[in-house]
């Protein structure tokens, strides 16, 4: 099993985050809250689809009116680089497959603003058991770790404009970090971003760790977003949103 990386430990960050911690009403030490539980303030997406509910940031699609694409709802409050980003998320399929997606995108640029379409790094997460945890680069290179993957991504030797994903170890088996995922119900995410390095955390559970090497494509600073997917009805919500930088 691939070491996790010396920096988290230097920081303090800590792998097994408690749910007292991020279910707090104020932010930790450290970190600033983005979302004040009573509006959209700061933040930016369609107002039809995106809102407040008992306290937690809404984003819901139905079956009579159903997106085309993927939205999001952007923060305004600036960009990030190297950072620690906590939320709280909750994921209800509203409709007869199951189908659920969402994330959180970060270092990611607009890619059109009028329809509120974000690209770039997304920490992921659904209602199956697939596509939790897994870092997705949303307009760009797809699938840069799949859930429980340490991987080295590179310009690929043989075509340096094409990417090569190297897979270096492991820090857990899939389906046990799935195991760990409350189905409709409330879950706990970290995101660590510093320098090249990227991890993903879900209730305490690392679930991937990717070091991107590919300096032509790897962003280094950009703007956070929740997604809104395409498809089926469905609702997301997230609370308990504090972001801190790393220096």
């Amino acid at each position: 099993m691939h070491s996790l990386p010396k920096f988290v430990g230097a920081l303090g960050l800590g792998l097994l985050i408690t749910a007292s911690t991020l279910q707090a009403a104020t932010a930790p030490e450290g970190f600033q809250n983005l979302f004040n539980g009573t509006d959209l303030s700061g933040w930016e997406g369609n107002p039809k689809l995106w809102s407040v509910q008992e306290g937690t940031i809404t984003g819901q699609t139905t079956a009579a009116d159903p997106i085309k694409g993927n939205t999001f709802l952007i923060w305004k409050g600036g960009t990030v680089d190297d950072f620690e980003l906590r939320f709280t998320y909750k994921i209800v399929p509203n409709n007869d497959q199951g189908f659920g997606n969402s994330g959180c995108q970060y270092r990611s640029k607009i890619a059109d603003a009028g329809n509120f379409v974000v690209g770039g790094y997304q920490a992921d997460f659904e209602a199956a058991k697939t596509y939790s945890g897994i870092l997705y680069e949303e307009r760009g290179r797809g699938i840069l770790a799949n859930r429980g993957q340490v991987t080295l991504v590179k310009p690929d030797p043989q075509s340096p404009g094409k990417t090569k994903i190297e897979v270096i170890g492991s820090v857990g088996k899939s389906e046990e970090i799935q195991a760990a995922i409350k189905d409709r119900d409330w879950n706990q995410y970290v995101v660590i971003a510093h320098g090249n390095r990227l991890l993903h955390i879900i209730n305490g559970r690392v679930t991937v760790d990717v070091t991107d090497e590919q300096f032509t494509h790897a962003a280094k600073s950009g703007i956070l977003a929740f997604q809104l997917h395409a498809g089926p009805a469905m609702t997301v919500q997230f609370k308990d949103v504090f972001l801190r930088p790393l220096k």
